[in-house]
């Protein structure tokens, strides 16, 4: 049977996946970055070939994230796509009649407005950290409460307290000062989730058509609290996939699987045994003074970045 493989890194997680031919998942892989997008591809490649003992039969691979070209690079894929395309095909995949796709992942957030199965408008916060993951991640270490339990907490409360969410400093002084005047903790961490659905719906989603049905993906969907909080906020049923923390990966797969590529790039599953690095140079050929990056296989460049005017693009092997 044909496999197809889906890689997406970000900035907090590197997830790989793969599907089969019908697009159903077969395999998940999920791992902290950890600020080291290379190791955690190639640790990614080596528990995948571990779980089939390499014999996959990967007919083609698909990469997204904010780390895409890096790893589209590393594991030779077919397809490299940006996360609005790649999260839009996996919610599509699952929820067909979807028309709003919210996605809050480790450092940004996003929200897609899809119409008839085509992605219509889009937004991205990248800016500021209320209401992603970490920031969530922050504030159950604070209150000393697994950040799996965050959300069981949020349903206990009874009185959310109100908190200021327009800016991560900001509400996580307001969280403290409440916690000092003696409220409880579940009325606080309910009043933390809607203050993030707050901050998300205010900016990311501001002037946005919210239609049902609406679909919450990316790692934040685990909180029961902030899916609770979506509700309330927007009074509509919110659904989240079954693979909630793993669909950008999931819609990278299936791009590539609808590629229908003929002969692959993948480079194989003993990617941990190859040395891959990166480094950068200040190209002085113009004013612009761009920041082009080299990444290296066993020293030798297969591939650049950066700059403008691509006069750096084509490396001595002839690899774009």
């Amino acid at each position: 049977m044909s496999h197809y493989l889906g890689v997406d890194v970000g900035s907090v997680s590197t997830n790989l996946v793969l599907i089969d031919e019908d697009g159903f998942l077969e395999e998940a892989i999920y791992i902290r970055t950890q600020g080291n997008p290379i190791k955690a591809v190639q640790e990614g490649m080596e528990q995948l070939s571990f779980r089939n003992k390499g014999k996959w039969n990967v007919k083609g691979v698909g990469a997204t994230g904010s780390g895409r070209q890096l790893a589209g690079v590393i594991v030779g894929a077919d397809v490299i796509k940006n996360e609005i395309t790649a999260h839009a095909v996996a919610a599509l995949r699952e929820v067909p009649d979807v028309q709003t796709v919210l996605e809050i992942g480790g450092q940004d957030s996003k929200i897609i407005i899809l119409r008839d199965g085509v992605v219509t408008d889009f937004a991205m916060n990248t800016v500021c950290a209320a209401g992603t993951g970490s920031f969530l991640d922050q504030q159950a270490n604070r209150l000393n409460i697994p950040i799996e339990e965050f959300g069981d907490y949020a349903l206990k409360s009874e009185s959310p307290v109100r908190i200021a969410g327009r800016c991560a400093v900001f509400a996580e002084s307001d969280m403290v000062h409440k916690q000092q005047l003696g409220y409880k903790t579940q009325d606080i961490i309910r009043g933390l989730c809607e203050a993030l659905v707050r901050n998300y719906l205010n900016n990311i989603a501001k002037g946005k058509e919210i239609c049902p049905r609406i679909v919450f993906q990316g790692g934040v969907a685990a909180n029961t609290g902030m899916k609770a909080a979506f509700e309330d906020a927007l009074e509509e049923e919110i659904y989240i996939p079954k693979h909630y923390d793993v669909m950008g990966a999931i819609g990278a797969a299936l791009l590539a699987k609808d590629a229908e590529i003929s002969k692959t790039r993948f480079k194989g599953f003993g990617l941990s045994n190859i040395e891959f690095t990166a480094d950068s140079f200040e190209c002085s050929g113009c004013p612009n003074h761009c920041e082009v990056v080299n990444i290296r296989m066993e020293g030798k460049v297969i591939a650049r970045w950066g700059d403008r005017c691509n006069k750096w693009k084509i490396v001595d092997n002839g690899v774009a």
